[in-house]
């Protein structure tokens, strides 16, 4: 899973949608997730180096994660894997 090719994401966390004209800003964990995403890390990889990245509690990080991962679903925003 990974942004879609036509999704434009800027050092800044700023995320545009040209195909609706969207616009969002992501903070700093959610930027690390779309990294790590568009590097085709799975889901448990991505917890364990956000979870040591940011000495965060690991259940507290999935429900976070797969709330995420929902919201960028509902936008329309990734590609899913095959």
């Amino acid at each position: 899973m990974r942004l879609k090719k036509n999704i434009a994401l800027s050092e800044s966390g700023f995320v545009f949608d040209p195909s609706t004209g969207d616009s969002y800003s992501l903070n700093e964990e959610a930027q690390e997730i779309v990294k790590l995403m568009n590097e085709n890390m799975s889901a448990g990889e991505i917890t364990d180096h956000m979870v040591e990245l940011f000495d965060i509690d690991r259940a507290g990080f999935e429900k976070y994660y797969f709330d995420f991962v929902g919201a960028l679903r509902q936008y329309r925003l990734i590609e899913e894997d095959e």
